[in-house]
């Protein structure tokens, strides 16, 4: 096992060793980036798939739908911008919401952005997958398992402590935005030409003619809007990484969500209309013929280019490396995330140790089994996931800008200077805006898209909150209960010894000479009569080795080793309840056959291992919870012990 850990974990990192992670604005913002600039790979894309339940018709309402999911990207990202100068000290949406609304909010938020990161993961994975589909269409019908392999290598590079450098995340950061310029200018400069620009897929049959209320249209539009809104997903990740930025954090922190939102919000907006325009369709079940739908960015690419594929290689190659970069990002910020929860008491504290690599491994492998089951179970397919990623992202971002909305009011009371009133007032109203249109997002995820997923996010957020909180209360009460009274600690009036004794032999005396040098009280060997010529056979040893210990056999008319043990305990303990009982117990272990000999080579190895130790275990396991007994192990490594005690004689 430690090969196998070596060779893919690699060499420990000495402490010193863990780089820095500041950045200038010029890398920051690219390796930033990439988690809302790869949400254009599906975001868009969503708003069609939607509309395209109610046939062709309906995508008349593509454009509209799209402006709106516009308006609510604006709004968040205006958000942010004030939050992480009123927070430049980084923590994110937990530590905003937790130091404003309380313990169990921030509870609520916390396993919010679990489901989040996690699905992040499967989201921009699944999405890379169908990107390289368009490239290569042998990898379809292996879509899900090749993904589950991508988390794989992707976990498997962060646990070796792996870095993404700043260059290479601007390069492949600038290469899908250029590619997608590109796509976009040279669109509308075509279209606007006057030039008959139709996508393959506008005359594709996806869903049956029939006759649609302007309800239910209205209600389809709703579920479109709440389904593009997915493109807000990744401006939340600046505020957890503000100190990436060098002083002054907050500003270019706000600088950098500024750039990042006006062209993420331009590309989508323009995405959607080009898509409009060109009658690009897409459809979860695109018809019978066996045609084979690609992503909305790959119909573009091959309607503008004229299916050439040495413009639309490129841009699915970009937009495939962005969206790894963006699950990458997540397998960086969910163990550190889930590091704060555990040193907040709200996850197991094992998610704050730093492995070997200097990375928090078991968050990684965490991260990265949820994302490969739920890729798995769900196919592959990114519509699939959608319900499930909406309800995490909006629910931390409803709450994160309903604290805001507070925090600004809480300004407005105590500030006095005029200027800074206007500013805490915009602020305000801005966040406000954006709790608003979050929740509208929500709610209409709630109401009408419970079966896309909704309802598995609510179950998977329910599930996390509680045994968050069930990990906070047993944390809690475990910290009550060791605490250190005050006064001096009252110590134990005896202590006794008490050696279990099977046979004579080697491990047994070394049992007692570790018993006698701690000096006991009192120390007594004791044995259970299971078999009564075995018993006269050990008395018999016991007394011509001629141990100065006093020997006490148990009967047992039932053969049990066990019981008998346990009820002389409890007896010593109840007739000195202040005193304290030490009971010692054998282990053998096996050895791995280090030292030469065919006996320790032969004999002594792993698969031996069930053959002993089956009565210590159970015996440890009830005393264990006995008050005021203390189990001692007193190990004897098979085939590799030297210089063992010798039989005659005991130290005093």
């Amino acid at each position: 096992m430690s090969v196998f850990k070596r060779l893919v974990v690699g060499e420990p990192f000495a402490s010193g060793q863990r780089p820095s992670l500041t950045l200038s604005k010029r890398y920051a913002i690219p390796l930033l980036a990439v988690n809302p600039i790869s949400s254009l790979a599906y975001a868009p894309e969503q708003v069609f798939l939607v509309l395209g339940i109610a046939g062709t018709a309906a995508y008349a309402y593509s454009v509209w739908t799209g402006l709106a999911v516009a308006a609510v990207m604006v709004a968040v990202i205006a958000s942010y911008r004030y939050t992480v100068q009123a927070y430049p000290g980084g923590g994110g949406d937990y530590r905003v919401v937790a130091a404003n609304f309380g313990p169990g909010a921030g509870r609520l938020t916390a396993a919010a952005l679990v489901l989040d990161y996690i699905l992040t993961v499967a989201v921009s994975v699944s999405a890379a997958v169908a990107a390289l589909d368009v490239v290569l269409p042998g990898l379809h019908p292996w879509r899900a398992w090749i993904g589950a392999a991508a988390i794989a290598l992707l976990a498997a590079f962060n646990l070796r402590g792996g870095r993404v450098s700043g260059r290479f995340a601007a390069a492949v950061t600038v290469a899908f935005v250029a590619g997608m310029a590109a796509l976009l200018i040279a669109g509308f400069l075509r279209v606007g030409t006057g030039e008959d620009l139709t996508a393959a897929t506008a005359d594709l049959d996806t869903a049956e003619d029939r006759e649609w209320t302007s309800a239910a249209l209205f209600i389809l539009c709703a579920r479109a809007f709440a389904a593009g809104s997915v493109a807000v997903t990744g401006i939340e990740t600046f505020t957890t990484r503000v100190r990436f930025f060098r002083p002054p954090r907050g500003r270019n922190a706000a600088a950098a969500i500024t750039a990042v939102g006006a062209t993420t919000v331009a590309l989508f907006t323009g995405v959607v209309v080009l898509a409009h325009l060109v009658g690009a369709q897409s459809s979860a079940e695109p018809g019978a013929s066996g045609y084979l739908q690609h992503p909305l960015l790959a119909q573009l690419a091959d309607t503008v280019f004229n299916a050439s594929p040495a413009a639309i290689t490129p841009i699915m190659l970009a937009t495939a490396g962005v969206l790894l970069l963006a699950a990458n990002t997540a397998f960086v910020g969910f163990p550190q995330l889930a590091s704060v929860f555990a040193e907040d008491s709200l996850l197991p504290r094992q998610l704050h140790k730093r492995g070997d690599r200097l990375v928090y491994s078991n968050g990684i492998l965490i991260l990265a089994v949820a994302a490969a089951l739920l890729v798995v179970l769900f196919g592959g397919r990114t519509d699939e996931l959608m319900g499930l990623y909406i309800v995490g992202v909006f629910l931390s971002m409803v709450l994160a800008n309903a604290v805001m909305v507070r925090h600004w009011r809480r300004v407005l009371d105590v500030e006095r200077d005029a200027a800074r009133r206007s500013r805490a007032r915009r602020a305000r109203g801005t966040a406000l805006a954006a709790a608003l249109a979050c929740a509208a997002v929500l709610a209409i995820v709630a109401l009408t898209d419970y079966r896309r997923g909704g309802w598995i996010a609510v179950l998977i957020i329910g599930g996390c909150y509680l045994l968050m909180r069930f990990i906070a209360q047993h944390y809690a009460a475990v910290r009550k209960e060791i605490e250190l009274p005050p006064g001096r600690q009252r110590l134990p009036a005896r202590s006794h010894a008490i050696v279990l004794v099977s046979s004579v032999n080697l491990p047994l005396m070394r049992m007692l000479s570790y018993a006698r040098a701690t000096r006991p009280d009192t120390i007594t060997g004791l044995s259970v009569n299971v078999d009564a010529a075995a018993s006269r056979q050990l008395l018999a040893e016991w007394e011509r080795r001629a141990i100065k210990v006093p020997l006490t056999v148990l009967d047992s008319p039932y053969r049990e080793i066990t019981g008998p043990i346990l009820e002389y305990v409890k007896a010593l303990r109840t007739d000195a309840p202040r005193d304290v009982v030490t009971v010692y117990l054998p282990e053998y272990v096996v050895g791995l056959g280090r030292q030469p000999g065919r006996l320790a080579r032969g004999h002594f190895n792993w698969s031996t291992t069930l053959l002993h130790n089956q009565t210590t275990k159970a015996i440890r396991r009830q005393l264990k919870y006995e008050p005021g007994v203390m189990v001692c192990i007193v190990p004897w490594i098979l085939g590799e012990s030297t210089e063992p005690p010798p039989l005659r004689r005991i130290p005093k």
